[in-house]
């Protein structure tokens, strides 16, 4: 079986323990003020999870719960990203949906976002509506307008026409995280803006960075570093040696192309805010991520990275086929496919949702049916259940439900759907809202299913399994309909699709 949804190859304590302490080390460095700039997920970090069996996605948020009585957050988003509604990928919301969502998880954990800071901030219509709203909601926000010259006019940004035209953002705590809903958010910028209004106010503040991957302390070629790579094929990042670190150490570090390229300037920032030379010999140096050190079985580790690129190839073809993205990340990842001698085959779930699809169309009369579409989900166990579509319902909906008749024992023949609901929802469909598809795709068949539960002992059986199939894999033929991808993304499934639309309607609701 595809190893690793069971076999668990990362020791959570041991980070926590380990992260804690470089952390709370490099604080006391300084005048017990330290801006700390954290990349990647602060939570639901469910690549790291999939590249690290084990890692609990939220191990992060529980490192700042350990430090709460030391730590104060302060998040950051780009103005442009507000107006271009730019989306997360894995929740399917937009970046300032996120901004609030990450408040509210972070208050779940007894933690408070002391402020926000919009960045690159012109006036954008959508940004300055997204001030007001928190604002009304009394949270503290800040806006960051474009400095000319950065980061290259050193002696421009260092000044009170760079930085010291920034706000300063009054934090009262050693430790300041600075986080953001996705990369190119500008915590670095906010970091730096800070450190230096802190000096010219006589604190000796610090900075450092939190950046899970690429995970410094593994091989250059490493699947778990080159996963990071997938995953930013369209950010064109690259993992490289230090060489600054190299060079200063003799030490062979990890780091990936645009924190190398940075690193002389920001160490010249930072020279001329401080007054001390040489703060950090390498972009490493500045880093305290000790996740290397936690990884207690490298051959799953192994395993997971290389099929973290393979679920990387198919999202990227799927985006490439919908028009969102160019072909060159889809050039980068298959070039990684190649370097790695893996193939999109070697998902498991990918040829069985094939021939689901195949058979499908050799078991139904010629014609009488339009695209074929099968689906495949493998278990904890190893199992492999499939579906494919009919009049009735979509691949998606077939393949669950055939997979919680198995985790619940129920025969295959046995329905769980009552005819006389299903009949209900077409009907409704057809007759009320006027659709010409009245198959039921996954959220409509998760409500045929609840309401089936209350009269049939064995859907509800059923239905209490469904929460067994999180953290599985799921392959579909086909780019999932809204429906489904709204269901299975609740399911909280690693999902693949090969990039193949479900029908060739341009418009689907």
């Amino acid at each position: 079986m595809n190893g690793d949804q069971q076999t668990r190859c990362f020791d959570n304590e041991k980070y926590l323990a380990e992260q804690t302490k470089a952390i709370l080390n490099r604080v006391s460095r300084f005048d017990n003020k330290l801006y700390l700039e954290f990349g990647g997920k602060i939570v639901f970090d469910l690549h790291a999870a999939r590249v690290l069996p084990g890692f609990d996605p939220n191990v992060k948020m529980r490192l700042l719960h350990q430090l709460r009585d030391k730590v104060e957050i302060v998040l950051c988003i780009y103005a442009g990203d507000i107006e271009s509604r730019k989306m997360r990928a894995d929740f399917g919301i937009s970046y300032d949906a996120d901004a609030f969502k990450l408040i509210d998880d972070l208050r779940e954990w007894g933690l408070e976002v002391s402020a926000v800071v919009i960045t690159r901030f012109t006036g954008q219509p959508g940004a300055a509506g997204f001030k007001t709203k928190l604002e009304r909601r009394g949270v503290r926000v800040y806006t960051h307008g474009p400095i000319a010259g950065y980061p290259t006019d050193v002696e421009r940004i260092v000044s009170e026409q760079g930085f010291g035209g920034n706000p300063y953002i009054e934090t009262t705590r050693p430790l300041v995280v600075v986080t953001a809903p996705g990369p190119n958010s500008g915590k670095l910028a906010t970091c730096l803006s800070q450190v230096y209004h802190e000096h010219c106010r006589g604190t000796h503040a610090g900075y450092a960075k939190f950046e899970t991957f690429p995970i410094w302390s593994l091989p250059l070629r490493h699947p778990v570093n080159a996963a990071y790579e997938a995953a930013t094929a369209e950010l064109k990042d690259v993992n490289m040696i230090d060489p600054f670190h190299l060079e200063a150490y003799g030490e062979r570090a990890i780091n990936y192309n645009r924190d190398v390229e940075a690193f002389p300037v920001l160490r010249r920032i930072l020279s001329r805010i401080t007054g001390t030379a040489d703060l950090y010999q390498s972009p490493t140096d500045m880093g305290v991520n000790r996740a290397g050190f936690a990884i207690i079985d490298d051959a799953q580790a192994v395993r997971a990275g290389q099929q973290e690129i393979i679920r990387r190839y198919f999202r990227y073809q799927c985006e490439y086929a919908v028009g969102t993205l160019d072909q060159e990340p889809v050039h980068r990842i298959t070039r990684l496919l190649e370097e790695f001698s893996i193939r999109p085959e070697d998902r498991p779930v990918v040829e069985p949702a094939r021939h689901a699809a195949a058979a499908a169309e050799q078991r139904t009369e010629k014609g009488s049916f339009g695209v074929y579409c099968g689906a495949a989900l493998q278990l904890r166990d190893g199992a492999i259940l499939t579906g494919s579509n009919s009049p009735l319902m979509h691949a998606a909906p077939s393949m669950v439900l055939n997979a919680i008749k198995h985790l619940a024992g129920i025969p295959h023949h046995l329905p769980l759907l009552s005819p006389n609901i299903v009949e209900a929802v077409a009907n409704l469909k057809k007759d009320i809202f006027r659709r010409k598809a009245i198959s039921l795709d996954l959220e409509e068949t998760f409500i045929a299913l609840s309401i089936s539960s209350t009269s049939n002992p064995a859907a509800r059986a059923a239905m209490d399994h469904l929460v067994d199939l999180h953290g599985c894999e799921v392959h579909l033929t086909h780019l999932p309909t809204p429906g489904d991808e709204a269901g299975l993304r609740r399911l909280g499934v690693n999902l693949t699709c090969d990039p193949h639309f479900a029908t060739n309607k341009l418009f689907v609701s």
